[in-house]
């Protein structure tokens, strides 16, 4: 019939449902896209931090070098075995010089009280060994090489000195020289050799030893002396007759006017005269 305008809606697919079912569908699918797109927009970072097994992996530890706190310092041990021989060689005569050795080990382990000695044998003098132990629970002991050196004045023989010879003022040379390199008895002291007698022969230009010498006799067998005896507060004195020669500082016996024999020490007393002290 013209004019007559149709409102049957044109299907959009074949299908036996009507336009309302139809619309129902459109809508689950609608949802179902925008679940889909909700949860891939949500779980898509876990992806890159959660693993097959649904574990947050660790994170990766470098590997850290061992501190070096856990080794002892080989400049401290050094440090305290020249401190040590610097204490111990304060005595010595001239100018000291102490050059220790490096360390063999730089692995002991850290301590806390050093504690250095010299091991048996060992003398603070030339080429010697110096010990340093730790004393903490983790124990150890290291062994250093050291020198010691000794710069002084010494004496050489001015000329040749005969045995019994008395050693005057101008039979001396004084040299300068390190001591350890020479032998040890040798003299640093002029006073302690002018006077002296010596026993052997000493050549011109040789160190004067003090085993080559002698002190120079102060009293003869049967000589007369002044004996002394002194207290805390008094002193006393008499006369008796030495029975054998002796130089100061020996000890000697002496006969009393009495008979009786005592036994002191010779001296040099006042005025340069000879005395024996007794002791009470």
């Amino acid at each position: 019939m013209a004019g007559t305008i149709s409102k049957t809606p044109t299907p959009l697919a074949s299908g036996k449902a009507g336009g309302r079912p139809h619309a129902r569908a459109i809508r689950r699918g609608m949802a179902c896209l925008c679940l889909f797109a909700v949860t891939h927009t949500f779980a898509a970072p876990q992806v890159a931090i959660v693993n097959a097994a649904g574990v947050a992996p660790q994170p990766a530890v470098a590997p850290v070098a061992a501190p070096t706190s856990a080794y002892q310092n080989v400049d401290t041990v050094r440090q305290t075995a020249e401190r040590f021989l610097r204490e111990q060689t304060t005595g010595l005569p001239g100018k000291v010089t102490i050059t220790v050795g490096e360390v063999v080990s730089e692995k002991m382990p850290a301590c806390g009280a050093l504690e250095p000695f010299l091991p048996p044998g060992a003398r603070l003098w030339g080429t010697t060994t110096v010990g340093v132990r730790c004393v903490g629970e983790r124990a150890w002991t290291l062994y250093l090489q050291a020198r010691v050196n000794v710069m002084a004045t010494y004496f050489v023989a001015a000329r040749q000195i005969n045995p019994g010879d008395t050693i005057g003022p101008t039979d001396l040379s004084p040299r300068q020289g390190d001591l350890t390199v020479l032998p040890r008895a040798v003299a640093t002291d002029a006073g302690q050799i002018v006077g002296a007698v010596a026993v052997n022969r000493i050549t011109a230009g040789l160190p004067i030893r003090q085993d080559l010498l002698r002190s120079a006799i102060a009293v003869q067998q049967g000589q007369m002396v002044r004996v002394i005896a002194k207290g805390a507060s008094f002193e006393v004195s008499t006369e008796g007759q030495v029975l054998s020669r002796a130089s100061a500082g020996d000890s000697v016996q002496v006969r009393m006017r009495s008979g009786q024999v005592v036994s002191g020490t010779v001296r040099s007393g006042k005025q340069g005269a000879v005395e024996v002290e007794v002791a009470l």
